[in-house]
C-alpha cells in the first residue's frame, strides 16, 4: 500500500469532522430567518464565503460548494487512481456549471459557478463557448458526449446522464448510488415530465439501466425492468409525482453506505469515496435547512419528511 493511499485515507476520515450532522442541520432548519441561519453557518464548517445579508441562493450555493472544496483537498492527497475516482464523483459540479452556462447562453441571468480547480475535466474549454450550438459541439468532443440537442434542457439532461453513467462505470463503490440516481432522473424525464431522452443519450443510459426500462410507459413496469442495483431508488413508488420520496431515499442511502465505506479496514479507494458520499449528503441536508430557515423556519415535519 502506497504512502499516498495511507495519507489520503487518513485525510478523508479527518474531513468527516467538517460537517454539521443531522442534529446540526436540523437546528439550522428551525431558525426563524435567513440571517439567523447565516450567523449560525458563518462559524462552522460551511462558513467559507458566508456573509450575513447575502441572498438565500448565494448561501445555498456556498453550502453546496463546501464538499467540492473538501474533495479538491482530498484529491491532492491521493494517488492517481484515487484522484481519478474523486474527479468522477466531483463531475456533478462540472455538470451543474455546464447547465448554468447553457441557461446563461439562452438569456437567463448568470448563476454562481463552482470553482473546480484540478477536478475539472472539460470545463476550461466549455466555459469559453459563446453560443448553445458551440457548447453542444464542444461537449460532443469531450468526455461528456453529444447531448443530442442544443436546447438548455437537452444539455442539462445529457450531462446529468453522462455523469451518472461515468460514476456507475468507473467507480465501483459508487455504482449502486449512480445507477439509482440515474433511474430517478430517467423516471422524472420519461414518466413525470413526459419528455423522451434523445437517442444517443437514451443509448448511453441503457448501458446502466437496460433497454427495457428505457421503453417502459409507467413507473411500475419501469421499476420491474431495472437491474437490481438501480431498482431500489424507485421501488414501491406508484405515482411519478411521488418521486421526491425516492430522492430522499437516495440521499439517505448515500450517507449510510458512505459511513460503511469509511468504517472499513485497510487503505484504498473505499474510504475516500465513502467520505465524498457522507460530505455530499450533509451538504444536501444543510442546503435544505437553509432553504427552510429562509422561509421563516418550520414546520419541522416538512424538513423531517424531506431529509
Amino acid at each position: 500500500m502506497s504512502a499516498g493511499w495511507v495519507a489520503g485515507s487518513v485525510r478523508a476520515k479527518g474531513l468527516l469532522s467538517r460537517r454539521l450532522g443531522a442534529g446540526g442541520t436540523r437546528a439550522i432548519a428551525g431558525l426563524g430567518s435567513l440571517a439567523e441561519a447565516q450567523h449560525a453557518l458563518a462559524d462552522g464548517p460551511y462558513g467559507r464565503g458566508i456573509v450575513v445579508g447575502q441572498s438565500a441562493a448565494d448561501t445555498e450555493h456556498l453550502v453546496t460548494a463546501t464538499p467540492l472544496w473538501q474533495l479538491r483537498v482530498l484529491a491532492g492527497w491521493l494517488p492517481r487512481e484515487g484522484a481519478r475516482a474523486i474527479r468522477s464523483l466531483a463531475a456533478g459540479f462540472e455538470a451543474a456549471n455546464i447547465v448554468s452556462h447553457a441557461r446563461a447562453l439562452a438569456g437567463a441571468p448568470p448563476e454562481p459557478l463552482f470553482d473546480l480547480g484540478a477536478l475539472a475535466t472539460a470545463w476550461l474549454r466549455l466555459r469559453e463557448t459563446s453560443s448553445l450550438s458551440e457548447l453542444r459541439r464542444a461537449l460532443s468532443q469531450s468526455l461528456w458526449g453529444d447531448p443530442g440537442g442544443d436546447a438548455p434542457s437537452d444539455i442539462a439532461t445529457g450531462v446529468q446522464v453522462a455523469w451518472a453513467v461515468r460514476a456507475a462505470t468507473t467507480v465501483p463503490e459508487a455504482g449502486g448510488w449512480a445507477a439509482g440516481g440515474l433511474a430517478l432522473l430517467v423516471a422524472r424525464q420519461h414518466l413525470l415530465h413526459r419528455r423522451q431522452l434523445r437517442d444517443d443519450v437514451s443509448a448511453h443510459a441503457a448501458r446502466v439501466l437496460g433497454t427495457a426500462a428505457l421503453g417502459a410507459g409507467d413507473l411500475t413496469s419501469f421499476a420491474a425492468a431495472l437491474p437490481s442495483r438501480a431498482r431500489w431508488s424507485v421501488a414501491g413508488i406508484q405515482d411519478a409525482g411521488e418521486l421526491w420520496r425516492g430522492e430522499a431515499r437516495w440521499w439517505t442511502r448515500l450517507e449510510r453506505d458512505g459511513f460503511q465505506l469509511v468504517a472499513g479496514t485497510g487503505f484504498g479507494r473505499a474510504r475516500p469515496v465513502g467520505t465524498a458520499a457522507v460530505l455530499a449528503a450533509d451538504a444536501w441536508r444543510c442546503r435544505a435547512a437553509v432553504h427552510l430557515a429562509a422561509r421563516g423556519g418550520g414546520p419541522m415535519e416538512a424538513y423531517d419528511a424531506l431529509t
